[in-house]
């Protein structure tokens, strides 16, 4: 039995599939394949198996999980054993755009500046494709804005309560009831499904039975800003992202009676008993920033 083995098995365990397990590690698919063959000679059974075109861990499949991560944690201690002091590798972290712009910049500079030798990739995506991408593996950390989170599968902490505003621009209306009451024609301004603010509003329009908006969706909160800016209609955003907008006159904080659930920024990574240097030391100093 050899190390790359159980990773190539945790890998198709996280990502799904022998072909994107291939791509992630270098791999051929026949590499991939002998490798798990290989490993199933040696527990003595099969690993996975296909029901519809699926690919689905059998019982001894699931069994191996908890062990292969335990080894597999414990070679990444060794491995990084010598270079515990001199912090280096990758660091994969998945944000949404709101947080990437708001509060991971300051974060980013000072672990940069820190820690030189480890290459940063930063992806933007909704919640709940953050949290995918890291129970999947892709990423070693992942950003969220959600609600108070109870999770079984992941270490979370909870970083800051997000006020989510209402914005429109100085020469709009000001106040929500006058759009509540259909007076008007402007858009509801806002990016794509799954962004968790644009979920919370849109589930409050529904549950207390207000009108929903006509809704244009755009790409970034830079083009949602000017959008309002320019007159268009109103948006949902977390007041860290439109602060400076608001300060400098461009935009309006809309006067409403909406008692909205609270939202928050969440920091998560993998339940796991050791974690890489770099990652530890990226939780670590965002945990200071707050």
């Amino acid at each position: 039995m050899e190390i790359r083995q159980l990773l190539t098995f945790r890998t198709i365990v996280d990502v799904g599939s022998y072909t994107k397990a291939a791509a992630k590690l270098g791999y051929t698919q026949s590499t991939i394949t002998s490798h798990i063959q290989a490993l199933e000679r040696e527990i003595g059974g099969e690993l996975f198996t296909y029901v519809k075109r699926e690919l689905n861990l059998t019982s001894l499949g699931k069994e191996l999980i908890p062990l292969a991560d335990e080894l597999l944690q414990t070679y990444n201690r060794i491995t990084q054993m010598k270079n515990y002091n001199t912090i280096s590798g990758e660091l994969k972290i998945a944000a949404p755009e709101s947080l990437t712009i708001s509060r991971l910049g300051p974060i980013l500079r000072e672990y940069s500046s820190k820690y030189p030798d480890v290459k940063i990739i930063l992806s933007n995506g909704t919640c709940g494709k953050n949290q995918k991408d890291l129970m999947s593996g892709y990423v070693d950390v992942a950003f969220m804005i959600w609600p108070e989170l109870e999770l079984h599968d992941c270490i979370h902490h909870q970083l800051h309560k997000e006020e989510i505003v209402l914005i429109t621009s100085p020469d709009k209306n000001q106040h929500f009831d006058y759009y509540k009451n259909k007076e008007t024609t402007d858009f509801f301004i806002t990016n794509e499904k799954g962004c968790s603010y644009r979920s919370m509003f849109e589930t409050y329009l529904n549950h207390h039975k207000l009108p929903k908006f006509q809704t244009m969706e755009l790409w970034s909160l830079e083009a949602i800003k000017q959008s309002v800016i320019s007159g268009l209609g109103f948006a949902v955003l977390p007041y860290v992202t439109v602060k400076n907008e608001v300060e400098q006159g461009l935009l309006n904080l809309m006067k409403h009676n909406e008692k909205f659930e609270p939202i928050y920024s969440h920091l998560l990574v993998k339940s796991k008993k050791w974690q890489a240097p770099a990652v530890e030391k990226f939780i670590e100093l965002t945990l200071e920033a707050i």
